[in-house]
């Protein structure tokens, strides 16, 4: 069987330069995205969490990694140098345990417009599982975050797995 053929970068102009895709020419439509983030904790400092209901000296670390993951999202066109800026629809960010020692990170984007919201549901899940790791840095260093992926998008071109 024959691979499929790499497309080419769409952030590169015809000279190789950096450039902004002009999406003016796409159709409006209801665009969705869902991404992921885990964040991995010591065997003692994931014990400490769950007894503790994840709350830290700071605060609760659920409701602070939810509003700064929000937040990102809203800004992705402020960190990302390619990214338009979107009207964001609505953002759920989901925060629980996977396994004993990791906490898994979802965050689902959507928008009405002509491009994706693929960046903005990563920046999300990554910010949020940032957010995490500052609040418990003091417990431990030893945290690592990621994989940080894309789990699926609706509304394009390219669909593929969960959104919506």
């Amino acid at each position: 069987m024959k691979p499929k053929p790499v497309r080419k970068l769409s952030h590169l102009d015809a000279s190789g330069r950096p450039a902004m895709v002009d999406v003016s020419g796409k159709a409006v439509s209801v665009r969705e995205a869902v991404a992921e983030c885990r964040v991995k904790f010591p065997p003692v400092v994931a014990t400490q969490l769950r007894a503790s209901g994840l709350r830290s000296a700071k605060g609760g670390i659920v409701e602070t990694a939810i509003i700064a993951g929000t937040m990102a999202v809203k800004r992705t066109h402020e960190l990302i140098p390619f990214c338009h800026p979107l009207p964001i629809d609505g953002v759920r960010i989901g925060i629980d345990w996977h396994g004993e020692r990791e906490l898994r990170i979802e965050c689902a984007v959507k928008t009405t417009h002509r491009t994706g919201v693929e960046m903005e549901a990563l920046t999300g899940a990554t910010v949020a599982a940032l957010t995490v790791y500052d609040m418990c840095k003091a417990m431990s260093h030893a945290l690592v975050l990621g994989p940080a992926k894309l789990l699926g998008k609706r509304g394009g071109r390219h669909d593929f797995g969960k959104a919506g």
